[in-house]
């Protein structure tokens, strides 16, 4: 069993096309969409919110879910369904933007993270987080010399998308290291998938660096999944 996930939002399209795009990336994990009235209209039903908290707590076996939200009102369906579910102990609402985090959260799980790491996943995002020169600020650097560094060549066909993205970003999360890939936060999704715009596709190279406790495993664990094609070889 793997950590359930449950999408909570005020529109049933997004939250199911939420659902569609995680599931590509995590295709183990129990996704459950709630999203809607229960007429299928624009906004959110505690009774379906409810449901889906504990379809998940069983699909889970026991592992725990973490809920994710889009808007004001979503939080507090997600908060009011977690206070009635069946083991509330075992339900986590992770503060997160819905698709980042979303995403995040379900490449964790499918690492067979547990629920408190999932959940941190999610929180770990880095939102809105673009390169230099492609809408945001480039990540400082922390000092002159990282801790750790290595550069690798990008082998899979389609180079830097949204799955090699979202693996580098949640392996990252759960490591006590600051990283850069090519300059930008290397536990942003959106950020990491930008460098697409800056030709990181097949033979182009990234450049990893990184600070902390856990530097040099951040290292390693990116260059692993780039010379594993991201499992796309």
């Amino acid at each position: 069993m793997t950590v359930g996930i449950v999408v909570v939002s005020h529109s049933s399209k997004i939250a199911e096309g939420a659902v569609e795009l995680a599931a590509q990336m995590a295709p183990d994990v129990e996704l459950v969409a709630a999203g809607g009235t229960d007429d299928e209209r624009i906004g959110t039903s505690l009774e379906k919110v409810l449901a889906a908290v504990e379809q998940s707590l069983v699909d889970s076996g026991g592992d725990g879910v973490v809920v994710l939200t889009d808007l004001g009102s979503a939080v507090m369906t997600a908060e009011s369904a977690m206070e009635f579910a069946s083991d509330p102990d075992a339900v986590l609402l992770a503060d997160a933007p819905l698709v980042e985090g979303l995403v995040a959260a379900a490449v964790a799980a499918q690492g067979g993270a547990a629920v408190g790491d999932v959940c941190k996943a999610a929180e770990a995002v880095a939102f809105g987080t673009v390169p230099a020169g492609v809408g945001g600020p480039e990540v400082p650097d922390v000092k002159d010399e990282p801790d750790a560094s290595g550069n690798f060549e990008l082998i899979n066909p389609l180079g830097m998308h949204a799955r090699p993205a979202a693996k580098i970003a949640g392996g990252l999360s759960g490591l006590d290291a600051e990283v850069t890939v090519n300059g930008v936060d290397g536990m942003s999704i959106m950020a990491l998938m930008a460098l697409m715009a800056l030709a990181a596709g097949k033979g182009s190279t990234l450049r990893v660096e990184a600070n902390g406790k856990d530097a040099l495993k951040a290292v390693q664990y990116v260059g692993r999944l780039v010379e594993e094609g991201f499992g796309e070889l």
